[in-house]
């Protein structure tokens, strides 16, 4: 399992949202960009960027921003998302470089959709499922449909998506510890690689993650920055502790 930092990004400065509200942000930094060399200098493997204003537009707005992450980070890979709703953001948004784009809002309310990008970009599309409860939060975490998080899980499996990023939306930016019950349950459910992401506070919640068959990668923000965890210490923990891998496309 890879250990992924994270960078949310608001008004073009890196933040961190407390269960995905915006009148709760911490400020991390005024430059991402430098954010990005240092996790890349510390040893990222991958690196997970959101537009946080264009996930709550629903069309992007730091393209350029996240342009000069990518072309920072290179040759190491990103993925991106934040209000990619339609083919041409999505089209715009592998424009930047980044290796794959995250979609949420769209692929959960319109399977149309949901079919078209991943046949358009196979093997670049992960799918978010954002999950209060066992429901899926959209729009920028402020609704939630009928859908449940494994009936999403299962169209993006069968519609050919790389990944499924799975969060539980209560516990991100919470430092209390992921979810570990629901994202088991999840990966037995798709039966697809499993991106998770939520919650994550000490080595020891990697751990947790990595023991579970189909999680290939764990989405970290927070604990990172406040220096709970440390990404070299955390790889390797992570490495150590993995458990029988599921099938393998992000």
């Amino acid at each position: 399992m890879i250990v992924i930092p994270a960078i949310d990004l608001r008004d073009g400065r890196c933040v961190r949202l407390h269960q995905g509200r915006s009148d709760r942000e911490t400020v991390f930094s005024d430059d991402p960009v430098a954010v990005a060399l240092q996790w890349k200098k510390l040893g990222a493997e991958r690196l997970h960027v959101v537009d946080l204003d264009g996930a709550f537009a629903g069309e992007p707005r730091q393209s350029a921003l996240v342009t000069k992450i990518v072309a920072a980070m290179m040759p190491v890979p990103v993925e991106v998302g934040g209000g990619l709703r339609d083919l041409r953001a999505v089209d715009s948004a592998l424009e930047t470089g980044a290796r794959w784009v995250v979609v949420g809002t769209r692929a959960a309310l319109d399977r149309a959709f949901l079919s078209d990008v991943c046949r358009r970009h196979a093997g670049r599309i992960i799918v978010a499922v954002d999950a209060r409860g066992p429901r899926v939060a959209v729009k920028g975490w402020t609704e939630v449909v009928d859908d449940t998080v494994a009936e999403v899980g299962a169209r993006a499996r069968d519609a050919g998506a790389a990944a499924l990023l799975y969060t539980d939306v209560s516990r991100d930016g919470t430092e209390t510890g992921p979810n570990v019950d629901d994202t088991a349950a999840l990966a037995r459910q798709v039966e697809m690689p499993i991106l998770a992401s939520g919650g994550v506070g000490r080595v020891e919640d990697l751990m947790r993650l990595a023991a579970i068959p189909g999680v290939v990668g764990a989405v970290v923000g927070r604990a990172l920055y406040t220096g709970a965890i440390d990404l070299r210490r955390a790889k390797e923990a992570s490495a150590s502790s993995g458990g029988v891998a599921g099938p393998r496309r992000a």
